[in-house]
């Protein structure tokens, strides 16, 4: 009781100024309020209270003591317990500590607000208690609202991020899928006619990195009994996109050859070399504008394309014609690339041979040196200096023109002779084809990086119509040779093992069935064969490089005839069987199924000819096919033009098994799910 009354009497631990005494007694009680009391009492003499006011806590301090001193008068005329004391001594102590924190809260352009609004409820100085905690509540709100702030300055960039992605990830596959769409055409053209097939080449001549198609494109004028001399030749070039026509050149005779990628210095578009039968023209790929043009006569073959022989900078060319005097067998002639002029004349040659017309070729040798190689029946090399001697009378300004290659030189029939011997039998050469990746998808191709690749390997030499061997260009040796049946296209070379070696895709027919296999290109063994039902075609197939590091072959047939094995045949009297059309099948082969094929595409059309091409962005690659479609009564068939996406042909694709072998310990027959998802994520690459 006794300390109680010291504490409501007396500061705690103070010497009292309106009583002038010192109670030791609550000495020790008042020791942990004595720093807030100093605190408390230092804000006037900061200048915190003005006018003989104090501030909110200041007030609260005073009648904080007041309320003591009146409570210890109750207390010891009531005589009330001790624990009730504690109360009320504590309850003041509270009051000045809340006082503190919401002085510490308030800014001075409140404080006068303050005081007026505690003059009207209150009086004096004692409302600043109220303001306290409005002001609390403000700067709660400020607080609140900069954290949000903060909050909407992070979240703004990363919805906006999340957005971009969004928008990437469905507009752009969107866009996608239209080119795709776009990519896939199919256009008329003409009519289709004659011995040898439509030529037709691939080369990008707008600039959108997709191959546009050029065509040879023979049409009837109006008149209603068509004559030869109504037919109109022309070269047309067609956009990869939506197959829309960007150019037509008028030629004077059909156009036999199409040559792209030929690069002059001074002409930033790639130019396009027309052949004809007795004309050699140069257009711009772009614009088709015609850039120069040269009269031979009887041209048997494409250019082929020669380091440069004149120091303009641009490549020159050379091409096989028949000569004029029945002497001699064969004409080489040297065309300037750049202006379209002859070099000299014509080279005629003397070739003991009879057949099919090799090349020519060009190959440069392991010492730097330069052969043409063609023939009839057999295939005779000469060097390039040789002919560019005979038909200038000059040698060649640069010293890679001027060099031989001594172990070629000593192939040579004689000192006199000017011809290499590189195959001579008594079978008759039919084809000969360098081996390099891509060469049958792009053998048309003038430009430089394609023409290096292929004059520096070795050769694949079909002879006899059924023997398939393979020429080492070091020593001109055959690595081995294979016999089939007689072949009517040219191999393909492809990837179809894992030894980094190309091997050869080959097609014959006979009896009314056809039969494809591929030939080991390192060891010249059998790697797969299936036999089909003659599609009344022989078009040469396609390969094409895939993700997995193989190559993935296209080729044209009828039905499998190990899948209708289990068929039961029927007797069909020939005429009904002509009547019925026949269904002619664009299959896929990849060697991890070589058990399984993909038909990608049937019709009733005749294949003529085809060509791939590639699109690097989207991985994939459209095969390009020259048909004629079958027109009621006697009239020519039109001449279709189409692209095909293969990653979408496939995704439509139908599986057609060949025989499965029965035999302990062989492959477990894939199921149809796991060659779906595999033929699904193939992917194509340029070669």
């Amino acid at each position: 009781m006794a300390a109680a009354l010291s504490r409501a009497l007396k500061l705690p631990g103070k010497k009292g100024s309106e009583l002038g005494e010192y109670d030791p007694l609550t000495q020790a009680d008042s020791e942990d309020e004595s720093e807030e009391d100093d605190l408390v009492l230092n804000y006037p003499r900061n200048g915190l209270g003005r006018d003989g006011c104090l501030g909110a806590g200041s007030s609260k301090l005073r009648g904080g003591r007041s309320g003591r001193l009146v409570g210890a008068e109750d207390e010891a005329q009531e005589d009330e317990d001790e624990e009730e004391d504690e109360w009320r001594e504590r309850l003041p102590s509270k009051s000045r500590q809340d006082t503190d924190d919401e002085k510490g809260g308030q800014y001075w352009s409140h404080r006068d607000s303050g005081r007026d609004r505690a003059g009207d409820d209150r009086g004096g100085c004692g409302g600043g208690a109220g303001l306290g905690v409005l002001s609390a509540e403000e700067e709660e709100k400020r607080i609140r609202m900069k954290h949000a702030m903060r909050s909407a300055f992070f979240l703004v960039p990363l919805v906006c991020a999340m957005l971009l992605v969004l928008l990437c990830a469905f507009l752009i596959p969107c866009r996608k899928g239209e080119l795709e769409k776009k990519l896939q055409w199919e256009r008329a053209l003409g009519v289709a006619g004659g011995v040898n097939p439509p030529a037709l080449a691939l080369w990008d001549s707008d600039g959108d990195s997709l191959e546009d198609v050029f065509l040879g494109v023979t049409e009837w004028t109006n008149d209603s009994r068509p004559t030869q001399g109504n037919k109109i030749y022309s070269l047309v070039a067609l956009s990869a996109v939506s197959g829309q026509v960007l150019w037509r050149k008028v030629t004077r005779e059909t156009v036999k050859y199409i040559q792209c990628g030929l690069q002059f210095s001074t002409q930033p578009s790639p130019v396009v070399i027309v052949i004809g039968k007795s004309i050699v023209m140069a257009i711009n790929s772009t614009t088709g504008k015609n850039l120069w043009s040269v009269l031979l006569k009887n041209i048997v073959s494409q250019a082929v394309l020669l380091p440069d022989l004149q120091g303009d900078s641009v490549p020159d060319l050379l091409i096989a014609t028949l000569p004029a005097d029945e002497a001699s067998d064969l004409s080489l002639t040297l065309i300037s690339g750049l202006t379209g002029a002859r070099l000299g004349h014509p080279v005629p040659f003397n070739l003991t041979g009879q057949g099919r017309l090799i090349g020519p070729l060009v190959h440069e040798t392991q010492q730097g040196a330069y052969y043409i190689l063609f023939g009839l029946g057999n295939v005779e090399a000469i060097s390039v200096r040789d002919i560019y001697i005979k038909a200038t009378g000059k040698m060649p300004l640069t010293q890679a023109l001027r060099r031989r290659d001594p172990s070629w030189e000593a192939l040579k029939k004689s000192n006199s002779s000017s011809f290499i011997n590189i195959y001579r039998g008594a079978e008759s050469a039919e084809f000969l084809l360098p081996i390099v990746d891509g060469f049958g998808n792009r053998h048309n191709s003038l430009d430089t990086v394609s023409n290096v690749n292929s004059s520096k390997s070795d050769w694949v030499l079909v002879y006899g119509s059924s023997k398939l061997s393979v020429l080492r260009q070091r020593d001109v040796h055959k690595e081995w040779t294979f016999n089939s049946s007689q072949l009517h296209c040219q191999p393909v070379p492809g990837h179809f093992n894992d030894d980094r070696v190309l091997d050869l895709f080959i097609q014959h027919a006979a009896n009314g069935t056809m039969q494809a296999q591929v030939v080991d290109g390192a060891k010249g063994k059998l790697l797969w064969s299936a036999e089909f039902v003659c599609p009344g075609l022989m078009l040469e197939s396609s390969a094409i490089l895939t993700s997995t590091g193989q190559s993935a072959f296209l080729f044209w047939a009828s039905d499998p005839i190990r899948a209708q094995k289990n068929v039961t045949k029927t007797t069909v009297s020939p005429g009904v069987a002509a009547a019925q059309p026949l269904i002619r099948k664009l299959f896929l082969l990849h060697p991890a199924y070589p058990t399984v094929l993909l038909e990608l595409h049937s019709t009733t059309d005749t294949a003529l000819t085809s060509a791939v091409s590639y699109h690097e962005h989207q991985k994939d690659a459209f095969y390009i096919t020259v048909s004629s479609r079958p027109t009621p009564g006697s009239e020519p068939g039109a001449q279709i033009v189409k692209s095909m996406g293969l990653r979408a042909a496939i995704g439509k694709g139908q599986i057609v098994r060949l025989g499965e072998s029965s035999k302990p310990g062989d492959a477990v027959k894939p199921g149809a799910y796991e060659v779906n998802k595999f033929f699904r994520r193939l992917t194509f690459k340029q070669q």
